[in-house]
């Protein structure tokens, strides 16, 4: 059975050939089996040409790098406080999407229109814009994930996304972008968006993991 870098390695390819993002716009990662390091693409890499080569070993207390790639992403702080806030987390997924981005910058929030949204993204926050890579922005991401939240959006620049697995990351980070797109279909039609029913007993609040689908 595949390890989670080689999953990864899967998604990679996939966000590329379904046009979610371009080349390399993102950075994915997961904890080691040990949960004190995580496995984080590489500076340079491109999401669709990764192997295994392209990750580095870092631990998560102090950044340092443990083996793999010499020089890890440039988001890696993104990386390791949403980590250390979130210790259910076991995956985190950074991508630019284009129009969940273009709608959080418009100043429209996403709507979550189908049971799929509702189940996996469950909740969709936003972080002000931050220079990429920096400190500042990886403590403000890592603030808003603290209490459980999975799906956020970072201003003018992507989304990041935490699950307990690498399936549960993608499913959430597709869903995420198919919400903006009906989004944004609503808003061309002039109409109000409407939103899935989220009773708490079939949507309970937001977590890492969501072991059963709606579907």
């Amino acid at each position: 059975m595949p390890d989670a870098v080689d999953q990864l390695i899967e998604v990679g390819r996939k966000v590329v050939a379904t046009g979610l993002v371009v080349g390399s716009g993102g950075n994915l990662s997961a904890r080691s089996p040990d949960g004190d390091a995580c496995w984080i693409t590489g500076a340079g890499t491109w999401l669709d040409e990764l192997d295994r080569s392209a990750f580095s070993l870092v631990r998560i207390g102090d950044g340092a790098v443990l083996s793999g790639h010499p020089e890890p992403s440039t988001e890696v702080l993104l990386h390791l406080r949403s980590f250390q806030a979130r210790p259910d987390a076991k995956v985190l997924i950074h991508l630019h999407p284009q129009l969940s981005v273009l709608l959080d910058a418009m100043g429209h929030r996403i709507r979550l229109v189908t049971t799929d949204h509702a189940f996996y993204v469950q909740e969709v926050r936003r972080v002000p814009w931050y220079r990429p890579g920096t400190e500042d922005l990886a403590r403000a991401a890592a603030a808003v994930v603290a209490d459980g939240c999975n799906c956020v959006i970072l201003a003018h620049h992507g989304c990041s996304v935490l699950a307990d697995s690498v399936e549960l990351a993608h499913k959430r980070v597709l869903n995420l972008e198919e919400a903006a797109r009906a989004t944004h279909a609503a808003l061309l039609l002039g109409e109000e968006v409407p939103e899935c029913p989220r009773p708490p007993q079939v949507w309970p609040a937001a977590r890492a993991s969501a072991p059963v689908s709606p579907s």
